[in-house]
């Protein structure tokens, strides 16, 4: 995906619209017990992205205070209506940056996963696919993110 490129999503009910306006800085497959209870699901695939790259363009999501394995918890945004998850903020990245739920995209094959993490707890029944990377459970950045998406890292956190 070109880092001029756009893409629309939303919730179900189409409540909650927004607009990623460039490329995600990275693509987690995250198959922790804690993504997999959160969604129902075998993983939760999320497209990290600068919070000023995601414009909302219609409704409110409502912010949810949710546990999380750190014990800093995560903040799921959803709709207030349908209560489809659009988007979360970890502690660690804080609110600068948006984990948008790859699957509220209305394109989402246009962010496929950059890296699957946190295997060691997968369902034995996912076959991961060749030419992505896995760990067990997380990784350096540094070693893994392309040069671009580290940069803009850096500017988000000096923001």
């Amino acid at each position: 995906m070109a880092s001029n490129q756009t893409h629309e999503g939303g919730c179900t009910c189409r409540h909650v619209r927004y607009r990623v306006t460039s490329k995600p800085l990275f693509v987690h497959c995250c198959h922790c017990r804690w993504c997999q209870r959160e969604t129902g699901a075998a993983f939760a695939l999320n497209a990290m992205i600068e919070a000023d790259r995601v414009e909302l363009l219609a409704g409110e999501p409502e912010m949810v205070l949710t546990p999380s394995e750190s014990g800093k918890g995560q903040k799921i945004w959803r709709c207030p209506k349908c209560r489809i998850a659009v988007w979360s903020n970890y502690p660690g990245a804080g609110d600068a940056a948006r984990f948008v739920r790859v699957g509220t995209l209305d394109n989402p094959d246009a962010m496929p996963p950059d890296i699957h993490i946190f295997t060691m707890s997968k369902q034995p029944w996912v076959v991961l696919p060749g030419g992505t990377p896995a760990v067990a459970e997380f990784y350096d950045i540094k070693k893994m993110w392309p040069a671009e998406s580290q940069e803009r890292r850096k500017a988000m956190r000096r923001g």
